[in-house]
């Protein structure tokens, strides 16, 4: 079964793996710690974003280190680009109507 980005980004525990290896690569166990879960369901999470491809993996040694892959976090960002245009003229919109409303009053 092929994963796209969004589906890896729809769970909690996954978004915030991605955010703990945004700011630097780290091992399974590592990441394991912030998580009152198993080992084994982090390696889960980790398999799930490696196949979205929105993390690589690094051997080290003996050590595997899971860093995020920011070329494919742009696809997301893409994709919220399009909400935020349209949230950006709505809250401009409700600022307009608030200032009419304000100016109303006076």
């Amino acid at each position: 079964m092929r994963r796209d980005v969004f589906q890896a980004i729809a769970d909690p525990t996954r978004r915030a793996i991605i955010t703990l290896i945004a700011l630097q690569a780290m091992t399974p166990n590592a990441i394991a710690e912030h998580f009152e879960t198993t080992r084994q369901a982090v390696s889960k999470h980790l398999k799930i974003l490696a196949e979205c491809e929105l993390v690589k993996q690094e051997q080290q040694g003996r050590e595997i280190y899971y860093s995020l892959e920011i070329d494919k976090m742009k696809e997301i960002d893409q994709w919220l680009e399009q909400f935020k245009k349209i949230w950006e003229t709505r809250f401009n919109q409700l600022d307009d109507l608030l200032e009419t409303i304000k100016n109303n009053k006076k």
